[in-house]
């Protein structure tokens, strides 16, 4: 759809999130230390394109290059879904291998390396414009050799090409376009380039006589010049402290500094934190949902009432918005207007596991089931579309779709749209007709209107590509619409819920979107952490609760069954029991890459909610487990905090400890609040061997904790959490499982604290025990103390004392609501 270029879009992100603005001025300029890049690249470096003069190029439909087998290169043998969709491009790509390295080397030619990812809109784009021009690839095939990574599998390769982009030119993006020496050294970047001259701009195939005439004329120029950044990149990004931990009173200072800057960008006309195009950022509800709450604890309500009312209306205008897929559930990446209304329209899997876990927060915090109805929504859409049959939950559904079988051209978000017209093209995208008696009620609920109704901002669709068509958006307030019709609130929704069903059935015979099946285990484990919690939180929904589609209404404990399977599937797919080694995807088999600290870090989590919420202990061992290969493979020992990489691949030039918390958490903040998890679990030597690697950890990031606290507002929460002097335990004790036992865990569940460890221990259960017994002493303790055959004990311990003994769940509901420490 007709948006500005990803060039421009990704500049805006990047100078919002940049992850590198931290790095030393110097990088921002390529002309203070890269003088050799100015000419002849100086016309082709990435800036922004008025979106106004690209309506032609981004108008463009897709051609599926499977549609074709003329050509058939080396990526056909690949597993990834974006290697696979260029297999038959005229261009001679190579996969990220020794192979095409040596090649290059042999002929004393630039790699050109490619990278983006199979639901990537504007790498569909360039594939169409470029790789499938037979004389784009010629020039390819004669004076470069071509690597194509997809940047989900290969995170490690991703990253160190996107530092290079945008610390030298602000922005970067995908696809990811870098030219680089033989040895792997950078020459020059960008994203997405067109392929001919326009607007004053060098097309790519310009740009490709470019380097090579400057490869042939000023080679060592280049190489001197690659070399460098790459010098001047793992320098400024080796970060080290000097101390173990931060100095009294930054974490606090930190979580404030990051509530005051967000609160600054807060909309308070369309919610969310910045303006368009507006992505969900989960790690800033979470900051602000753990600050009102910190407000709340020292006597602060009225900072902490602005604080909450900022996450509840920004969660309610999402999930109103088109952002928010209302026929079949789940959420796009993100709108490309402030009010969240038209999204770019792809669905990516870590963004489902975060919203659907803040969306459960807020539930447990207001007991409102307008949030338990959408991380319902949510959970229900991954189990019903993103599921493999063994349990592993895939990576993306794309934007980019056909508008009817045997379309060889696809466009973007043609899955998703409607139109009321009755002189509409097709039958399957029109809601009139379908709905019957019921049309109007739903179109007036949802804004739809015969003349299309992306009309709510010039940015929705400013060069009416959807003209006369629809995005779903809630519209109107529910309950005066029922109060206009006469109608029960109740019987208005389950009228809505009866229309959805109608549509999504009707939208199910459309052409789907490309899905991305990759299991990738850093999003899994997001995705595990959502589900095990949703299991006990949501048995907080009153009884009787009415459900409406896309939301199915299931037992909660399904949902837990649901991430113990995708947690066997990792287990079984992609972990070697000997080595305790991961892997980081799996496709028809193991990804070559190993396991990256995103997905140790990130499925530690998961684990430890699983086990939290009822999982067995073994969950909770694979988790200690885990952290202790993750600081074998990436703690630096010496300077403190994790590497993105194990460092054992000779091909990736740089180790970067990462921080920025943005679609996705650092795995380092990440890391820090799992180890603060686990020094509750623990006790003693391990206990503290835990606590001072987080410590060293957050003291490595101390500047940006001071200066650009909204960059990593996870970590500002980590900071603070390990401030505390001392976690909540809340110990269960009974036979499980049992309805008593789930009970009380639920109990244990339905109030937010990120302060609180749940520990449920069956003494009769020897594998409970002997963890325990060698793991902490004092649980096992507690446990045999406590034993009663006919019912469950629940003790709430902190700061060395407990409280008297609990079997009611209602009782224990009681201690864990009230606000402060004090309570027990």
């Amino acid at each position: 759809m007709p948006k500005t270029l990803l060039l421009s879009s990704s500049s805006f992100f990047f100078s919002r999130h940049n992850k590198f603005s931290s790095l030393p001025r110097k990088f921002l300029y390529p002309s203070t230390h890269f003088p050799s890049l100015s000419w002849p690249f100086s016309g082709v470096f990435p800036r922004p394109i008025h979106a106004c003069k690209v309506f032609t190029m981004a108008e463009r439909t897709t051609t599926s290059s499977s549609h074709s087998q003329k050509y058939t290169n080396r990526l056909a043998a690949e597993h990834s879904p974006y290697l696979l969709q260029h297999a038959h491009n005229p261009v001679d790509w190579y996969p990220w291998s020794e192979e095409a390295f040596a090649e290059a080397r042999k002929r004393d030619v630039p790699i050109f390396l490619s990278i983006g990812y199979s639901t990537c809109h504007w790498c569909h784009v360039m594939e169409v414009e470029s790789f499938e021009n037979e004389e784009v690839a010629k020039l390819l095939n004669d004076c470069f050799v071509s690597i194509k990574v997809d940047r989900e599998e290969r995170p490690d390769v991703d990253k160190v090409y996107m530092t290079y982009v945008q610390a030298l030119y602000g922005g970067g993006g995908w696809p990811l376009s870098v030219f680089l020496s033989p040895d792997l050294k950078p020459l020059m970047g960008g994203t997405y380039f067109p392929p001919e001259d326009k607007y004053g701009r060098p097309g790519f195939k310009t740009i490709l006589r470019k380097v090579k005439d400057a490869w042939n004329n000023k080679k060592d120029m280049l190489v001197k010049s690659g070399a460098f950044a790459i010098e001047q990149l793992s320098e400024a990004l080796s970060a080290s402290a000097a101390s173990n931990q931060l100095p009294d009173g930054l974490p606090e200072n930190a979580l404030q500094l990051c509530a005051e800057q967000l609160s600054k960008s807060y909309d308070s006309r369309f919610g969310g934190f910045g303006s368009a195009p507006k992505f969900p950022r989960p790690v800033e509800i979470q900051l602000m949902l753990y600050y009102s709450k910190k407000l709340g604890e020292i006597g602060k309500p009225g900072g902490a009432k602005e604080s909450l009312k900022m996450v509840l209306f920004s969660l309610q205008c999402m999930a109103r918005g088109g952002i928010h897929d209302h026929i079949g559930g789940g959420f796009h990446r993100y709108s490309v207007d402030e009010c969240w209304h038209v999204p770019h329209f792809e669905k990516m899997l870590y963004d489902q596991g975060q919203l659907a876990n803040v969306y459960l927060d807020v539930f447990s915090i207001t007991r409102d089931v307008f949030y338990s109805f959408i991380a319902r929504d949510i959970l229900d859409y991954l189990r019903r579309d993103m599921i493999g049959s063994e349990g592993g939950i895939f990576s993306a559904e794309d934007a980019d779709s056909a508008e009817f079988e045997g379309a060889t051209r696809k466009k973007e978000g043609a899955f998703y749209i409607w139109t009321s017209k009755e002189n509409a093209q097709s039958f399957l995208f029109k809601i009139d007709g379908i709905l019957g008696e019921h049309t109007n009620l739903f179109k007036e609920h949802y804004y739809v209107k015969p003349s299309g109704n992306c009309d709510l901002s010039r940015m929705s669709d400013p060069h009416n590509e959807f003209k006369g068509k629809n995005v779903v958006i809630e519209g109107n307030d529910s309950s005066a619409l029922a109060s206009k019709l006469g109608m029960p609130f109740q019987e208005y929704f389950d009228v809505l819920g009866e229309c959805k069903k109608k549509l999504f059935d009707v939208r199910s015979k459309r052409p789907r979107p490309h899905l991305d099946d990759k299991v990738i285990v850093s999003w899994n484990g997001l995705a595990i952490s959502s589900f095990a919690r949703a299991s006990k939180i949501l048995k907080g929904e009153r009884q009787g609760t009415d459900f409406n589609f896309p939301v199915v209404g299931c037992d909660p404990k399904e949902y837990m069954e649901v991430a113990e399977k995708a947690a066997s599937f990792i287990r079984r797919h992609l972990y070697n029991e000997q080595t305790h080694r991961l892997q980081h995807s799996f496709r028809n088999g193991p990804s070559k890459a190993p396991g990256f600290l995103d997905d140790y870090a990130f499925l530690i989590s998961g684990l430890l909610d699983l086990y939290e919420c009822g999982g067995s202990i073994d969950w909770l061992v694979w988790a200690t487990e885990l952290q202790d290969m993750q600081d074998e493979l990436f703690l630096d020992r010496e300077g403190g905090a994790y590497f993105n990489t194990p460092g054992e691949d000779p091909s990736v030039l740089l180790r970067v400890k990462e921080d920025h918390d943005g679609a996705e958490p650092s795995g380092n903040s990440v890391s820090a609040i799992n180890l603060a998890r686990l020094a509750s679990m623990v006790s003693g030597s391990k206990s503290d061997h835990y606590s001072q690697i987080a410590e060293h950890l957050l003291a490595v990031f101390e500047t940006r904790l001071k200066e650009m606290a909204m960059a990593v507002p996870l970590m500002c929460c980590a900071a603070d959490l390990l401030s505390i002097p001392s976690r909540k335990q809340v110990v269960l004790v009974g036979h499980k499982p049992s309805v008593e036992f789930e009970n009380m865990l639920a109990a244990a569940h339905t109030s937010y604290d990120p302060n609180k460890t749940v520990i449920h221990i069956d003494p009769t259960n020897t594998a409970d025990m002997e963890f325990w017994e060698a793991n902490n002493g004092k649980v096992a303790l507690v446990a045999r103390n406590n034993f009663a055959a006919d019912k469950v004990i629940a003790l709430v311990c902190q700061n060395f004392t407990c409280s008297p003994p609990i079997s009611s769940p209602k009782s224990l509901e009681d201690l864990l609501s009230k606000n402060t420490p004090s309570a027990v």
